[in-house]
């Protein structure tokens, strides 16, 4: 009997041995579990780490602007990439755009033209902005403005579909233009704005068409509506059956006045890039147009217009009092003015 309790103490030794023995293995087996698991997670951290940074760096390569290979040194200033405000153009990002203005005066041919430009599909030109005497009040505000046409940020029916190449609008010399000249050739030179200068030879013609306009703003000679463009050969036939009585005695001031401004304007704009077109030349060469959509670097198309002329053939059956105008010229520095009919194709 003692024997045999002395063998039953010796197993149960030997079972909580082996128990213990067992215990320690597994805590073992668990320590190096532990110690594998935080080293497979420090690992995986890091590799996260790299991720996040190397996707981060990708956005910004992403956002600068893309390499143009093509573009000669002295473009440079004159290439952006804008970023509007009011929505994304990631689709067009890597389409560079050149800002314009076209200077132009009243009547000169400037709306018919820019129908033109916007026929083309890259180009937007946003009309006669600062014909609203607000946007040009001070030359603050003509900036502000300025910054939303070519931030591409500008609502109007000019705006594409398509990449926009070259953004720009319609801009009066009578329309805060000559008065903050100085400021405004530094926007332009800072910006990288080119200039398409756009006048009319004949400044007789130009005159007759700004007092036939005046007159129909008041009389309202189709149906009760003004409009100061046709869009069809009746309209313009009704509107050129009006014919005004030109001022003899001040013709010439009058036409002086207004070379005067052009020649300035030339002056004042002369160390920006442009170019410098006529309405006649235009009107009787339409490679003309070419030699624009070259000035702004957009790739050839053949531009429309559906204006319709107003005033065609001779002067003199377009102004009332047509003798006193030509005894007035004659002699005059203008007398030329009287036999350009050379406008026509």
């Amino acid at each position: 009997m003692a024997d045999d309790l002395s063998s039953f103490a010796k197993d149960v030794f030997l079972v909580k041995g082996l128990k213990n023995s067992t215990l320690l293995w597994r805590l073992v087996v668990l320590t190096f579990a532990m110690v594998c698991g935080v080293y497979v997670c420090s690992i995986c951290l890091k590799q996260i780490g790299t991720s996040s940074k190397l996707g981060f760096l990708d956005i910004k390569v992403i956002q600068k602007p893309c390499p143009e290979p093509y573009i000669e040194p002295w473009e440079i200033p004159y290439v952006h990439y804008p970023n509007p405000k009011t929505y994304s153009r990631v689709e067009c990002a890597c389409n560079p755009v050149r800002y314009f203005a076209i200077l132009s005066m009243q009547r000169s041919g400037s709306g018919w033209f820019e129908t033109f430009l916007n026929s083309h599909t890259n180009i937007s030109s946003n009309g006669e902005i600062f014909s609203v005497k607000v946007r040009r009040s001070n030359m603050s505000t003509i900036a502000e403005t300025l910054d939303t046409i070519y931030n591409l940020d500008w609502v109007s029916s000019a705006s594409k579909n398509e990449c926009t190449a070259a953004v720009g609008l319609k801009w009066m010399l009578n329309q805060g233009l000559m008065q903050n000249h100085e400021q405004i050739v530094e926007y332009f030179r800072v910006h990288g704005v080119s200039v398409i200068f756009l006048f009319r030879r004949n400044l007789l013609r130009r005159m007759i068409s700004i007092l036939a306009n005046e007159y129909d703003r008041n009389a309202k000679l189709l149906n009760g509506t003004h409009k100061s463009h046709t869009h069809s050969a009746k309209e313009a036939e009704i509107l050129a059956k009006y014919k005004p009585t030109i001022n003899a005695t001040l013709l010439i001031p009058n036409l002086k006045q207004v070379n005067d401004t052009t020649t300035k304007a030339l002056e004042y704009f002369k160390n920006t890039r442009h170019i410098i077109l006529y309405y006649e030349d235009v009107v009787k060469n339409h490679t003309k147009l070419l030699d624009v959509q070259d000035f702004l670097k957009v790739p050839r198309m053949d531009l429309k217009s559906r204006q319709v002329k107003i005033h065609k053939g001779s002067l003199s059956s377009q102004v009332e009092n047509w003798k006193d105008v030509s005894k007035a010229l004659t002699g005059s520095p203008y007398e030329s003015f009287l036999h350009e009919d050379d406008y026509r194709k």
